[in-house]
């Protein structure tokens, strides 16, 4: 395992879960229900990434370019900067906005395309890409999740990225919209939220990260300002303590596994 180069999340706590970082080239899936630090996670790898003076690629489909900065701002991180030296580009797919680093559609193929173009203006070299998020791009048709993940890694494997891709969960049934991205995926990073005592806590679980002896324990964060995302340690609270009884589970995905094989 030595000899795998590994990028730093830019969290130190959590590096050590995972043998100091991410395999390069990798597509790891972030994933999780609203609310629970994926997008900070996000921004973390990207502030290591201009550290390290890699090329960074930030693809925004539920916030506006401007927020992403300003919540960056909050944990000292000065993306605008970054975006002046162009280590950092920000693609606003939310927004709509007449110029070149927004995407007019929820297109996979205008997706890539961009992402691209993007990279052969930052130039060549270890690249940092995240699209938060993913599942955006087939919220209204979920039977392509598979088919459109399967086609962002393989093309984007070629241009030397390391991909964190956002998926959002359902915060009612904690069930993915759609199936597919977690199978493409070469690593999952599953965020989980719950409340206690009437208090929002948020936990971080490696569900799977290849090449790596990941941590197989759930562990309790939390969201600072001015530091962003820390890992407090190992949870109390048990996987099975954030989880529908197993019935109404197995109703609900062969009920969408229905609804999905009637679709067009």
């Amino acid at each position: 395992m030595n000899n795998v180069e590994r990028l730093s999340t830019g969290i130190v706590e959590f590096n050590k879960l995972i043998e100091g970082g991410i395999p390069r080239d990798f597509l790891v899936a972030v994933t999780g229900e609203p609310g629970t630090g994926k997008t900070i996670f996000s921004i973390h790898f990207i502030a290591q990434g201009i550290k390290e003076e890699d090329q960074c690629i930030y693809v925004t489909t539920e916030e506006s370019r401007d927020s992403i900065v300003k919540q960056a701002a909050q944990f000292g991180i000065d993306f605008l900067k970054a975006i002046e030296v162009k280590k950092l580009l920000i693609i606003d797919a939310l927004m709509g906005l007449e110029d070149p680093w927004s995407l007019k559609s929820l297109e996979v193929e205008e997706l890539v395309n961009k992402v691209i173009e993007a990279k052969k203006i930052l130039g060549y070299g270890r690249s940092r890409l995240v699209i938060d998020s993913l599942s955006a791009f087939w919220l209204d048709k979920p039977a392509m999740a598979r088919r459109y993940s399967y086609l962002v890694k393989k093309v984007l494997s070629k241009w030397d990225f390391t991909v964190l891709a956002t998926s959002q969960y359902a915060i009612t049934t904690s069930d993915a919209f759609g199936f597919g991205l977690e199978h493409i995926a070469d690593g999952i990073i599953r965020f989980r939220r719950i409340i206690r005592n009437g208090v929002l806590k948020r936990y971080i679980l490696i569900e799977k990260m290849r090449q790596t002896n990941h941590s197989l324990t759930m562990h309790e964060i939390t969201i600072v300002k001015e530091k962003g995302l820390i890992v407090l340690g190992e949870a109390k609270e048990r996987k099975e303590d954030f989880a529908l009884p197993k019935p109404v589970i197995d109703k609900i995905m062969n009920s969408k596994i229905k609804r999905e094989m009637e679709m067009p």
